[in-house]
């Protein structure tokens, strides 16, 4: 069974086992698959404004201003603004900007804040009856969002000096001219660096073991009934076609009005955590926990077209959170050029991280100066094995970033159970027993009700921190206080939050209440929470206290609550 089945059969086995498992419900009805909680960014038409003025008339050239308004935060790219008259370029001048190094062009660049004026000068001849000027610019936002170029029309009087903003361009018009004049000798430029890039991807951590692997597989060709060249061809048209169709994806959500770049997929929390499963899922196979076929010499069958062709697509798959050398400028290049020359720098990307192998193949002298199978050849796939688990880890750390601690700690489960599942399928496939079938499912269910509960953001409740003056206060004031003494590394405390003291209903319910929520967080030591403590005569959490308006004590919670435990509680008056 090649990677791509075994993966789908894990995928789907996964998903069903989620779906009819009770534990689905935990976390209420209000999960999402995002877990993201992003940064209000403007709209671009608020973030950047510009007015365009005409400032000289002569014989034979026109002189126009272009007076932008920055919003604080953001910033415009020099190199990305141009302006147009039909299919003429103007000649720009800039003011004095601020240099930045930009991650997105990998490449020192000018940028404009706050207020800034472009001038740009076109022949005279160029502003006929039904002229369009076309104005492109792209920025970014500090927070981190960067827009797609963004292009503008506007009609032309330049006897009254009239700017008029259009919608879109007029039909009468070609499309939009805003992107520069290519150059053959860039374009050729910006493909070579693209293929430098693309080769460069295979000594990175992510790509490393699978090309190693496959660089093994060659021994095992003899007996195939295909030509070896034929899986190079096979394994390279699958990378590239995998590069080409992420390329087309993109550049589809960006014409869609989509902010995204080349990696839009890992700004979804969703994709991190099945990349880093995928991760997780290969480090075991190599380790020997169960076993297919990743193309390396075993006793399994000879490879296949097929099993070339999901290799190649493998790749890219695990590529994708890799970035070379040579990348960032020849993709910061592509997404300003029209589709037809972007697909063609993701083409040549493609082909570059295929290059390596392909070459082998077409070689066999080459291949026969690899190292000959034998016992190493375990031990040496065993040692892949730990790269993957690394480059885990680091889509680890940005699943955390993107969410929460809490949802990093059961994305953490959820893979620990993940490679439970993998062991006991291996275990399974050595000898059948129902017991050993039903360990796999019951490892399926762990992993998928673990795995939605990471991706699910719950809702937070307003609280206030714990001080025996607020509590003191709230009294007073004849409030009904609810009292929560907790610790980070109280796991009975955070299944009690999880289940009972948080979202949409819990608010609601302190609402309806009017319930005053207060948590002391004894996770490090608190003299007021001790002595809190010690006044109830417990000597740690957790503790839920409920102080009714005009009772003299308060009232204990069980120790392991549930939402009916609570409402009726809080409800009883």
């Amino acid at each position: 069974m090649t990677l791509v089945k075994t993966f789908k059969t894990f995928f789907l086995a996964t998903v069903l086992a989620t779906l009819s498992s009770p534990l689905w419900a935990i976390g209420g009805s209000n999960s999402t698959l995002s877990g993201l909680q992003q940064p209000a960014f403007l709209p671009v038409e608020q973030a950047y404004q510009v007015d365009l003025e005409l400032v000289e008339r002569s014989d034979e050239t026109v002189v126009l201003a272009a007076h932008w308004q920055i919003q604080p935060g953001y910033y415009l790219y020099q190199k990305q603004f141009s302006l147009a008259a039909d299919n003429t370029f103007a000649k720009l001048t800039f003011a004095p900007g601020e240099e930045l190094w930009d991650e997105f062009f990998q490449a020192q660049l000018v940028v404009y804040r706050s207020t800034t004026t472009v001038y740009a000068e076109l022949p005279l001849s160029q502003f006929a009856e039904n002229t369009t000027l076309t104005l492109r610019s792209q920025g970014c936002a500090d927070a981190g969002l960067c827009y797609p170029p963004r292009d503008q029309w506007f009609a032309v009087d330049l006897e009254r000096g009239l700017f008029t903003p259009l919608q879109q361009p007029r039909e009468t018009r070609a499309e939009s001219t805003a992107v520069a004049p290519l150059s053959l000798s860039l374009l050729l430029t910006m493909l070579l660096a693209a293929a430098v890039g693309g080769a460069i991807l295979n000594l990175m951590p992510c790509v490393f073991p699978i090309l190693s692997i496959k660089l093994l597989s060659l021994t095992q060709h003899a007996t195939s009934r295909h030509p070896t060249w034929l899986h190079g061809l096979i394994y390279s048209a699958g990378v590239i076609f995998s590069f080409v169709a992420i390329a087309a994806l993109m550049l589809a959500l960006r014409g869609a009005g989509e902010a995204i770049g080349w990696g839009f997929q890992l700004q979804s929390p969703l994709f991190i955590a099945a990349l880093a499963a995928l991760f997780v899922l290969m480090a075991c196979n190599l380790f020997g926990l169960y076993q297919f076929s990743l193309g390396a010499p075993t006793a399994t069958p000879a490879p296949t077209l097929s099993g070339a062709f999901a290799n190649g697509v493998l790749a890219t798959i695990v590529a994708s959170p890799c970035t070379a050398p040579f990348m960032g400028s020849a993709l910061g290049f592509a997404i300003t050029q029209s589709s037809a020359i972007a697909l063609l720098i993701f083409a040549a990307l493609g082909a570059g991280m295929a290059l390596p192998f392909f070459l082998l193949t077409l070689s066999p002298r080459l291949a026969a100066a690899l190292p000959k199978p034998g016992a190493w050849m375990e031990q040496f796939k065993q040692l892949l094995g730990f790269p993957l688990l690394l480059t885990a880890v680091w889509l680890l750390w940005v699943f955390a970033g993107q969410t929460s601690i809490d949802q990093l700690a059961l994305l953490l489960i959820a893979l620990i159970l993940l490679a439970l599942t993998s062991w006991s399928w291996g275990l399974l496939q050595r000898q059948r027993s129902s017991a050993k079938i039903a360990l796999l499912l019951v490892s399926l269910l762990a992993t998928g009700a673990a795995t939605q509960q990471a991706l699910h953001q719950q809702q937070k409740v307003n609280w206030q921190p714990y001080s025996p003056v607020l509590l003191e206060k709230l009294r007073l004031e004849q409030r009904q206080v609810l009292v929560n003494l907790t610790a980070d590394w109280c796991v009975t405390c955070l299944v009690n939050e999880r289940r009972a003291l948080s979202g949409e209903t819990f608010s609601q319910l302190l609402e309806e209440t009017q319930t005053v929520y207060i948590k002391g967080d004894w996770s490090e030591p608190d003299p007021e929470i001790t002595a809190l403590l010690n006044a109830h005569g417990r000597s740690g959490v957790p503790l839920y206290l409920l102080y009714r308006p005009g009772a003299g004590q308060a009232e204990f919670l069980p120790q392991l609550l549930s939402p009916a435990a609570v409402a009726d509680a809080l409800k009883l008056n």
